[in-house]
């Protein structure tokens, strides 16, 4: 860690009073925390996701830094993985100065940090001004998972812990479709005020702008647990994480690009980036940070997130390719298509934290739930790949209904692990944990959309991009199995 980190005021937790049950209200105090900070996750991830529909769209459109590339899925997905990294690298450190700041503090700085760098990529030019930008985008918002998943844990009452990390997530899904669905409408808006070469910086415009709205709100909830002093104070922490971050990944860039490397090899650069991170913290907070750098099942967890992010990122980025390459649809229609795949979370992602907490009152754990709907997705995967290398034509109809259900799924199985990780988590190291969990899960964040790429430029399909998606999703599965269930179940003590 920087040296010379202020000394600062232990960070402020909810109320005793959020996390009880009053007997008689149907409307419970964390069911307004939990609108609000899906609200959050519902912005951030559309900053994130629109990267890759507005790479689309410039590939299509033959405009911007892609027109003249030789590789341009490679290329893009480049940048979408360099976006990854730059998150990547904030959800640990995010989640400790949550422990140290207060995680109300980190939300509220992470969604101003990240609308502010949205917008501003609307008026950059040139692709390293854009991928600096992007990596800054993805510094600031590397710091929201790790830190809502633990105010969360905090008030929420435990039997309802896992519902509440499913209802509040369900904003990622939210995002994702709307960044998947509207970057047509976005740029065809941008059309009517700019040029059609310019018409993309209007999606970054419009969601950067929306943003903020939702960060001036949560700001205005969490007025009670903030403090200027404080939040200054979190903000140049942050900074001073992510200062030392970008330089690390634009010279691994700059340094990769003049030595000929292909963007595969500098994805993979910035993968070990990462886990210089993780030896990092290691060393310096070793004996600190053991309970949860140590634990055999939460690393299981983290390692297993890897295929989670992977699945996640490389989909979100270039499912609208996907689509629109193997059904030769328009970009709009393929867009469509492609939302069923983050449009499930908005059932799955609810239900599966309601399941979750069934099962633990049921006494039977989270971890076999876990494992059944990680199989589930693995074979429905599959069964998407095969469709893909079998059809001639594939249809836009059995697609998105593949999507959708592998997606149920998946995003079903997302909240089950959070509740799993916070179960075994100790609670003054949960911040931490969820950060660690992202920080090793996001190198398939980063991994997912330059391989997926490269793959789609040298055989000139999506079919083994796919395959290798859903094999690492069948590795994801066995890992899990090493996974012990918290001590007895996930009840409440």
């Amino acid at each position: 860690m920087p040296p010379g980190t202020p000394d600062t005021p232990p960070p402020v937790t909810a109320p005793p009073s959020l996390s009880v049950e009053t007997p008689g209200r149907r409307i419970k105090p964390w069911h307004s925390l939990w609108l609000l900070l899906l609200l959050g996750w519902t912005v951030s991830a559309a900053d994130r996701a629109v990267t890759g529909p507005v790479v689309t769209w410039m590939i299509d459109n033959g405009v911007g830094f892609l027109a003249e590339a030789d590789r341009p899925y490679a290329l893009g997905g480049l940048i979408g993985g360099l976006f990854f990294a730059g998150y990547m690298l904030t959800q640990f450190p995010g989640g400790y100065l949550g422990d140290r700041y207060g995680h109300r503090t980190l939300v509220v700085v992470s969604l101003v940090w990240a609308g502010i760098a949205t917008v501003v990529t609307g008026f950059v030019g040139g692709l390293v001004a854009f991928i600096v930008v992007r990596v800054v985008t993805g510094l600031g918002e590397g710091a929201y998972y790790s830190n809502d998943r633990t105010i969360i844990s905090e008030a929420t009452p435990e039997r309802h812990r896992s519902l509440g990390m499913g209802v509040v997530i369900t904003g990622l899904a939210l995002g994702i479709t709307i960044a998947i669905i509207f970057t047509p409408h976005f740029t065809d808006f941008g059309k009517i005020w700019l040029s059609d070469v310019d018409a993309w910086r209007m999606a970054f415009w419009i969601l950067g702008t929306a943003t903020l709205l939702v960060a001036g709100a949560i700001a205005w909830r969490f007025r009670a647990h903030l403090s200027a002093r404080v939040v200054g104070r979190a903000t140049l922490h942050l900074a001073a994480y992510s200062v030392v971050s970008l330089a690390l990944i634009m010279a691994i860039y700059l340094l990769g690009t003049e030595a000929g490397l292909s963007d595969l090899w500098i994805a993979v650069l910035e993968v070990v980036l990462a886990v210089g991170v993780v030896l990092f913290a290691l060393a310096r907070k070793g004996e600190e940070l053991g309970p949860v750098l140590k634990n055999r099942s939460l690393f299981l967890i983290y390692l297993s997130y890897i295929a989670v992010l992977w699945n996640l990122w490389f989909f979100s980025f270039w499912s609208v390719s996907i689509v629109a390459g193997a059904a030769d649809s328009s970009f709009a229609n393929a867009a469509l298509t492609a939302g069923f795949n983050a449009g499930a979370g908005i059932l799955g992602f609810p239900v599966g934290g309601w399941l979750s907490d069934y099962a633990v009152r049921r006494g039977w754990g989270r971890k076999p739930m876990l494992l059944s709907f990680t199989g589930v997705q693995a074979v429905l995967t599959v069964v998407f790949a095969w469709y893909l290398s079998a059809a001639e034509k594939p249809s836009l109809l059995i697609m998105g209904l593949l999507l959708f259900t592998a997606s149920l799924f998946f995003n079903a199985l997302q909240p089950i692990g959070h509740a799993l990780t916070a179960d075994i988590a100790p609670p003054r190291l949960r911040g931490s944990a969820f950060g660690m969990q992202n920080l090793i899960g996001e190198t398939g964040a980063v991994l997912s959309p330059a391989i997926g790429g490269v793959l789609r430029d040298h055989t000139g399909s999506w079919t083994a991009a796919v395959w290798l998606d859903a094999g690492i999703i069948v590795a994801g599965f066995f890992l899990l199995i090493g996974v012990r269930d918290a001590p007895g179940g996930g009840k409440a003590a």
